[in-house]
């Protein structure tokens, strides 16, 4: 019986954990700090045994392979010494992708990949699929492919998920932008990065599809120099006629997929933003490959509800609307959600940097933000970038989402809009963005 080790007890490492025991192999979770209740609990139930609080070398170097989760950096001690063994470490979307013959649809991006996912997912729920969503988002792919029984999969994926897989295939890939993020974790180097992304294409062929963003100058320049066998299908707000993809032409998007053509108004989007259209474009065109008809994407495209923590308004109080945006975790997003704003904004910012060149939001600052809401451990940068701008009277540090929330507040007059969006991961006050954005909530209900 071959033996697999897991490393880390979160979502991911928990659900390959159950694929595996189902699998018949010998399994053993080993997680470097706390495992949260309910995992413990699945782990119990399907007896698999586990650590937490560190890692017993001789329990984690006798796998004949490890799943590593999405979290854990491949420069922590223990991933080191598994190499050295030479011991194969994959991610959880290879071990998954093992024991699924279901189509999958997989969507990356430095932005707008949780709202493309979820629209997909819900365009093809409409189309009376039977389909399931994971990855990045929702429920573990494994654990699902363990219990459930899908005919296709709509799949976020994080450029960490995909740093470990080699035979994974997606029948359908779309990379929605590629802007610097994450670069702690790749050396530093955006061509890093970048690699990462295009994995998503791996092992792709010519029956399959590749939808990018022809508008975006990164994801263009790499292309030519990373062999693609998939039909290539480019969606662009630039261009205005395009043979096959998506594009904008009068008050119309246009969608065209082999000899078939879709046309939605663009006032009839449920989602606002020029960075929704792009989104909008995206699904759409997964929508035309899968032959779902065009009523339904149109119908989908106007309907959808959008992502929690994704330009979610919360609540208008006293005529200010307050709006989490808490999945802007990194300036990229940031822009997008205060270039989309028509009111003047209190903005709240901050929370671990990642290397942010704020220089790129000045004139957006300059039009939009009237006030300034630090939320984060240090905030010297965003002072540096930003006071200048709308003067130190109108900037102040917070440390929780309450009080961040309550200095808003002050700031706040009728008719304007209070933002939290960002523009930095959460871990330097909250366990991730959701836990930032639930408190975000519920501070504002509270007031």
């Amino acid at each position: 019986m071959s033996r697999i080790v897991v490393l880390g007890g979160g979502e991911s490492g928990v659900g390959s954990a159950v694929l595996a025991k189902k699998k018949g192999f010998e399994v053993f979770l080993s997680d470097n700090g706390n495992i949260a209740d309910k995992y413990v609990q699945m782990l119990n139930e399907w007896d698999i045994p586990f650590e937490m609080g560190g890692h017993t070398e001789d329990l984690v170097l006798n796998a004949d392979e490890v799943i590593k989760s999405p979290g854990i950096p491949l420069t922590a001690p223990m991933i080191r010494k598994i190499e050295d063994k030479g011991i194969h470490i994959i991610s959880e979307i290879e071990f998954a992708g093992r024991y699924d013959k279901a189509k999958k649809i997989c969507i990356t991006g430095s932005n707008g990949k949780t709202t493309t996912t979820s629209l997909i997912y819900y365009l093809l729920q409409q189309a009376g699929l039977n389909v399931g969503l994971g990855g990045n988002i929702g429920r573990s792919y494994a654990y699902q492919v363990a219990t459930e029984s899908f005919d296709y999969y709509v799949l976020e994926l994080s450029s960490f998920q995909l740093d470990n897989m080699y035979d994974f295939k997606a029948d359908i890939a779309i990379i929605t932008n590629i802007t610097p993020d994450h670069l702690d974790r790749y050396d530093n180097k955006m061509e890093n990065y970048v690699k990462a992304k295009f994995r998503i294409t791996r092992n792709m062929n010519e029956d399959d599809c590749f939808i990018f963003c022809s508008d975006d100058e990164i994801t263009i320049g790499n292309l030519d120099q990373i062999l693609i066998k998939a039909k290539k299908l480019p969606f662009s707000q630039k261009e205005t006629d395009l043979s096959q993809g998506a594009f904008i032409k009068d008050d119309r998007m246009i969608i065209r997929v082999g000899d078939d053509q879709c046309d939605v108004y663009l006032q009839e989007l449920a989602l606002a933003g020029k960075h929704n259209v792009y989104n909008s474009m995206a699904a759409a065109l997964a929508g035309k490959v899968m032959n779902v008809r065009n009523e339904t994407i149109r119908k989908s495209l106007a309907s959808f509800q959008p992502v929690e923590h994704r330009l979610e308004k919360v609540l208008s109080i006293g005529d200010v609307m307050y709006i989490n945006d808490s999945k802007a975790t990194n300036v990229d997003a940031a822009w997008y959600a205060l270039e989309c704003q028509t009111t003047p904004v209190v903005w709240i910012v901050g929370g671990k940097d990642k290397g942010n060149d704020y220089s790129v939001l000045e004139g957006l600052v300059k039009d939009k933000v009237k006030a300034i809401v630090c939320l984060g451990v240090h905030n010297e940068k965003i002072h540096a970038a930003f006071e200048k701008i709308v003067g130190k009277e109108n900037m102040v540090d917070t440390l929780s989402a309450a009080d961040a929330v309550k200095a808003s507040a002050a700031f706040a007059k009728a008719g304007d809009t209070v933002l939290l969006s960002p523009c930095c991961a959460s871990f330097d006050l909250f366990t991730r963005y959701e836990d930032r954005g639930r408190q975000f909530k519920e501070a504002v209900r509270n007031l």
